[in-house]
């Protein structure tokens, strides 16, 4: 991913944390919450949820390391190379890759959740890391600590599961890896949220926010679509060498990035008209808002077993990678 949102601080917004109705402050008075949060500090105190993600996110891929090309990179002096040489699609597989073929014909559903912490090569690491660590630090404290955590890994596996339902109508095999789906399902939940204008900080600061995160979507598809929009209309002859540059681009997963903001998106309705009646309400509506989740996943999966043939397994997956 690039582009991404411009970080800010914004412990100002804290339906997590406002006290019940019973013990609420007249409407509006929430001036001491909005001084506080002006002055917090980024530490992992502050966004647990997110810093926990980072580090699963990490030791996934410190887990890896030694099946990839790094310490060869590193022998031989290439080490630009390093950041952009990955994994081979057997090491994917093996750590937890979404495999469509695995997944549908072999029943490894679970993969639709590791496939959101496995990441192709560092530099696919870092920026979908750095894009997480922005929109986790704003997101958290309108989501809560569960809150991020749930939203991280449905919508990583809505975006993962809606690759797979593509795959299939394609008829070939696909395999998926990174966090970009959930990344994408966060900037989707974020921008519903942060469109109610009764939170604490002004509504023009709270619209330059959802503008910042809205850019980093659209601009993050675009990304993504673009390099085999070009393939797909200009001849190979006439981009030449630039072809070969634009290839890697193609195998970026557009399908997981809509199917993860799709997602983030559907799930922010429900809370949106929540967030102010006090801690219990929303965490109340929070948790039946991804126990919804979940299951209408469940039954696209249920639906996906039943109606699509196993693919048949072909020589080599085509790997894809949300960014």
């Amino acid at each position: 991913m690039s582009d991404e949102p411009e970080h800010r601080e914004s412990p100002t917004l804290q339906p997590m944390d406002m006290p019940d109705p019973s013990d609420a402050p007249a409407p509006g008075d929430q001036s001491a919450a909005v001084e506080a949060g002006a002055h917090a500090s980024l530490s992992l105190l502050d966004a647990p949820a997110t810093y926990t993600l980072l580090f699963i996110n990490l030791l996934w891929f410190a887990a890896m390391f030694h099946s990839g090309p790094y310490m060869r990179d590193w022998q031989q002096h290439k080490y630009l190379q390093i950041l952009t040489d990955g994994f081979v699609p057997e090491a994917l597989k093996y750590f937890g890759g979404c495999d469509t073929y695995l997944v549908v014909g072999g029943g490894q559903w679970i993969r639709l959740v590791t496939a959101a912490f496995i990441h192709l090569n560092p530099l696919h690491l870092l920026v979908n890391m750095w894009c997480l660590w922005n929109l986790g630090l704003l997101g958290e404290p309108l989501l809560g600590k569960r809150g991020l955590f749930a939203v991280y890994i449905l919508t990583g596996i809505a975006g993962n599961m809606c690759s797979i339902i593509f795959n299939l109508h394609q008829g070939h095999n696909g395999l998926v890896v990174g966090a970009s789906g959930a990344v994408f399902g966060i900037a989707g939940i974020l921008i519903v949220l942060l469109s109610n204008r009764k939170l604490s900080l002004p509504w023009e600061e709270l619209r330059a926010l959802r503008r910042s995160v809205v850019q980093f979507a659209v601009l993050n598809l675009l990304i993504g679509m673009t390099p085999t929009i070009i393939m797909a209309l200009v001849p190979a002859r006439v981009l030449g060498r630039s072809a070969e540059a634009l290839i890697p681009l193609t195998h970026i997963d557009n399908m997981a990035h809509l199917g993860g903001l799709l997602c983030g998106l559907i799930m922010g309705m429900p809370l949106f008209p929540r967030m102010l009646v006090g801690r219990t309400g929303y965490r109340e509506r929070q948790r039946v808002t991804f126990a919804g989740t979940a299951f209408a996943l469940m039954l696209i999966a249920y639906g996906i077993s039943k109606a699509a043939e196993t693919p048949k397994r072909p020589a080599a997956s085509v790997l894809t990678q949300p960014r």
